[in-house]
């Protein structure tokens, strides 16, 4: 019983990187869609959320299932707990660079990005995927030192938010009411999109240490 108990929690861990790494692959290609006004990557990022629901869904669903039959304790049971957690963090990415997409496709064919913000939001997308990318391996080798590579980047990411909402609110920026909203909405999914992944480090540290950062 023990061995298919083992079994199962690889299962867990296997299914969250898996969902991750579509995340991964979503933020890239909204990201890529939004700075260079691309509507068929944009698309392809919509119609992929999806699964990435599907599969959150699923894992949803196999943790309370062990939850029920296992009555696991301990890191056992800080790991199910936690599963549950990042499976939903892990849908919300997907459902802000499901909205960073959107943005590019609606203003298609004109750019969503300003004039004067173009060289953030790209910075910010490079980071965006860049943390996602972390969060995968993060998952994969349950290596605690890149929880803190993720707080970092995440750190940047806030510093770009910030700016963002600088210029918009300075004369360095120059746009109608349109494209302010749209570098608002911007700006505020690619900094929940670091915040989300912060939250599920600290889940893994919580499975590792026994602790919440």
């Amino acid at each position: 019983m023990r061995e298919v108990f083992q079994q199962e929690l690889a299962e867990v861990q296997s299914r969250l990187v898996q969902i991750a790494e579509l995340v991964e692959i979503a933020i890239q290609q909204a990201t890529t869609a939004f700075r260079t006004s691309d509507v068929s990557l944009a698309e392809q990022v919509i119609e992929s959320n999806e699964r990435v629901e599907q599969m959150a869904a699923e894992l949803d669903e196999l943790t309370i299932d062990i939850l029920a039959r296992q009555q696991p304790v301990a890191s056992d049971l800080r790991l199910m707990v936690g599963a549950l957690r990042m499976g939903s963090s892990l849908e919300r990415m997907a459902d802000l660079a499901e909205h960073i997409a959107q943005l590019a496709r609606y203003r298609y064919p004109e750019s969503a990005i300003p004039q004067g913000l173009r060289k953030t939001f790209a910075r910010m997308g490079e980071l965006d995927a860049k943390i996602a990318g972390k969060l995968v391996e993060l998952l994969r080798t349950q290596d605690p030192t890149f929880i803190d590579d993720i707080r970092d980047i995440d750190d940047a990411i806030d510093e770009l938010h910030a700016k963002v909402f600088e210029k918009v609110l300075s004369d360095k920026v120059s746009t109608d009411t349109t494209g302010v909203v749209d570098a608002t909405l911007a700006s505020r999914y690619h900094e929940r999109f670091g915040d989300h992944a912060v939250n599920i480090s600290r889940q893994v540290n919580y499975f590792l240490r026994g602790a919440l950062l």
